[in-house]
């Protein structure tokens, strides 16, 4: 891999990839035509997706919490534990899945199709800047019982 790309991987951090991708979404939509929405509608759907994103980030915080393990994404090889339990239970990465929902709940409020190419390509850069570097240092840290997390919890969903 080119020392170029090797340089990005957990060097930015993920709340800040994904105001990066909102603020592309934002760009993208004051140049694109938007859809007819009524911005009630717009609304709703917008608060309920952020409303879920916040939630399952926060989950995930509390979880690492409770284990008492760090929540610091640029340091994966400082856990202490390998977190199963509580939404881990359902995805290996609930916060960035968070952001991923409060981006889409973005996607909703600006009603504006374009957009939408950003939400993926956030996916893209996470896997392989953050969550790749991140599986690798887990999976020297806790070996085996990584393995099978990794084997029956999924990614992202």
């Amino acid at each position: 891999m080119p020392p170029t790309l090797r340089a990005l991987e957990l060097a930015i951090p993920p709340a800040a990839v994904a105001a990066i991708a909102a603020l592309a979404m934002w760009g993208i939509s004051l140049v694109t035509p938007s859809i007819p929405a009524s911005p009630a509608v717009r609304g709703v759907a917008a608060a309920i997706l952020a409303g879920a994103g916040v939630c399952l980030s926060l989950s995930g915080v509390a979880s690492f919490r409770r284990a008492r393990t760090t929540v610091n994404p640029m340091k994966p090889d400082a856990a202490s534990t390998l977190v199963r339990s509580g939404v881990y239970r359902v995805t290996r990465n609930p916060m960035y899945l968070g952001f991923l929902v409060v981006l889409l709940a973005w996607a909703a409020f600006l009603a504006n199709l374009p957009v939408l190419t950003v939400p993926p390509a956030f996916v893209l850069y996470m896997n392989r800047f953050q969550i790749g570097p991140e599986e690798r240092a887990l999976s020297a840290r806790f070996g085996r019982a990584y393995a099978e997390y990794e084997g029956e919890v999924r990614r992202w969903l």
